[in-house]
């Protein structure tokens, strides 16, 4: 049988620690030694005040719905058998969004604001994905 596998994205150098974390189950994210912004996507520069340099630290992996949609015609071929699924924009209680998906959750409960915590999918020995789920405490 003919199969077409999934995209997967790209690990960087600059997102690499991103991924190590995500496969260790953390949520990492750059924060300015100089100002203390939280930089996402990863960067050389804060976007806030310009310095250089930065630290990875561990995100809670709490969030809410930002927003979502509900695909029911996939784009690209790989996905036709998941359809109907969801995209969700979460946002952190740290403050950055994340576009994932929101898993263990029939796409019919989703609402804006849900809270989610984070789970993590093992796709192969490079990537593992950051996706969501309905909050348990």
């Amino acid at each position: 049988m003919f199969q077409i596998d999934k995209p997967l994205p790209a690990v960087t150098e600059d997102g690499a620690p991103w991924w190590e974390g995500c496969r260790h189950g953390e949520l990492r994210v750059q924060r300015c030694t100089a100002c203390g912004h939280l930089r996402w996507p990863p960067s050389i520069l804060c976007a806030k005040c310009l310095a250089e340099g930065g630290e990875w630290i561990t995100l809670s992996g709490r969030g809410t719905i930002y927003s979502f949609i509900v695909v029911h015609r996939p784009q690209h071929p790989a996905f036709f058998g998941d359809a109907p699924y969801n995209v969700a924009i979460v946002e952190l209680e740290e403050g950055i969004r994340l576009h994932s998906n929101i898993v263990e959750c029939a796409n019919e409960e989703l609402r804006l604001g849900m809270k989610v915590e984070v789970v993590f999918t093992k796709i192969d020995d490079e990537v593992t994905l950051p996706k969501f789920r309905p909050a348990r405490s």
